[in-house]
């Protein structure tokens, strides 16, 4: 796993298709694009555990994760921005 510290003016210059797992670890996002709204419960890049609510079609979520978790994960078409 590279974990670094993105700026947070960068823009991504390469994405990622997500497949949601409880265990697999990714590199540190820039950002994730939701697809298919709904829940998304991830790991964040400082470890912290979080699930975000009904996250709408089409979003932009301007986080870092290292995780986007199978369990409690109901939008899909995810896609990490790197």
């Amino acid at each position: 796993m590279a974990n670094f510290k993105r700026e947070t003016n960068d823009q991504a210059a390469g994405a990622l298709s997500i497949t949601k797992s409880d265990s697999t670890v990714l590199d540190l996002t820039g950002g994730l694009y939701i697809g298919t709204g709904g829940d998304i419960a991830v790991t964040m890049g400082n470890g912290g555990v979080f699930t975000f609510k009904n996250v709408a079609n089409g979003s932009f979520m301007p986080i870092q994760v290292i995780k986007v978790m199978s369990t409690n994960t109901t939008a899909s078409d995810i896609i990490a921005l790197y």
